[in-house]
């Protein structure tokens, strides 16, 4: 396969960026899209060039770190895969790719394809955890779970935190990533005890990063490679309106006390 590629080319945060075209020859349709990143940076090395900066890992779909903007589509025009899952085979002989890092304010980019996701990090800080002490392992049958809480949570819980929610939507959203790691702590009884500070701290510091709203377009889930649904947005929202509520109950108290 003969290719062209556009790629977004940035030397760091504070440079500005732009688009550099390239030519490439005689790639296999079986190779994935990182070995023709590789093929490319190889080339590229040859000829004195510096190579195109890109993340990956573990190359198995597990990570989420090869996070690429490929012709209008998170981790490409294949459903359900990251990139390093994504085939040449999928593209056309003579096609022209157009490779992008991810587009939203707080995930700038640091260099070429390589954005910093640091404010996911920050939101799980928030609260996506369980602190309370729950003991030693207890016995698998100990905690009744309905199985289908126990199979909407691990469907949750399925998120890597890659961002294509974020990049795919219109407003740079991060309600889907956020409402899985709520949703997988909400639907189990561990994590019921700090359900309400949890919801409320994660949803204040997404806010605080500067993610933008959902607009309810549906675009994080189609381009999700682990199709995490936006049934999880919608618990999320019953789970703070109830923190809230609960938050404004009656104390006896009176004025701004109350």
């Amino acid at each position: 396969m003969d290719l062209t590629l556009k790629i977004w080319r940035q030397k760091n945060a504070a440079s500005k960026g732009k688009f550099v075209t390239y030519k490439i020859s005689d790639i296999s349709p079986n190779s994935s899209f990182l070995e023709m990143m590789d093929i490319l940076n190889e080339s590229l090395v040859l000829c004195g060039e510096d190579p195109v900066a890109f993340d990956h890992d573990c190359r198995e779909g597990i990570c989420g770190a090869c996070s690429m903007y490929i012709n209008g589509h998170p981790h490409g025009p294949d459903k359900a895969i990251t990139t390093c899952q994504l085939h040449m085979r999928r593209f056309k002989d003579g096609e022209t790719i157009v490779i992008e890092p991810w587009r939203a304010r707080p995930f700038p980019v640091l260099k070429d394809l390589i954005v910093d996701r640091t404010a996911f990090d920050k939101i799980i800080q928030a609260g996506g955890y369980v602190s309370v002490n729950t003991g030693g392992i207890p016995d698998a049958n100990s905690i009744p779970i309905p199985k289908v809480k126990a199979d909407l949570s691990m469907d949750a819980a399925a998120c890597i935190g890659c961002g294509a929610c974020v990049a795919a939507c219109k407003n740079a959203s991060a309600m889907l990533f956020v409402a899985a790691k709520v949703s997988q702590f909400a639907l189990l009884p561990q994590g019921r005890v700090e359900a309400s500070e949890r919801v409320q701290a994660m949803v204040a510091e997404m806010d605080n990063l500067g993610f933008g709203n959902c607009t309810n377009t549906g675009a994080c889930e189609a381009e999700c490679p682990k199709e995490i649904s936006i049934s999880n947005i919608a618990r999320m929202n019953r789970e703070f309106l109830s923190a809230k509520l609960g938050a404004q109950k009656p104390s006896g108290r009176t004025g701004s006390d109350a």
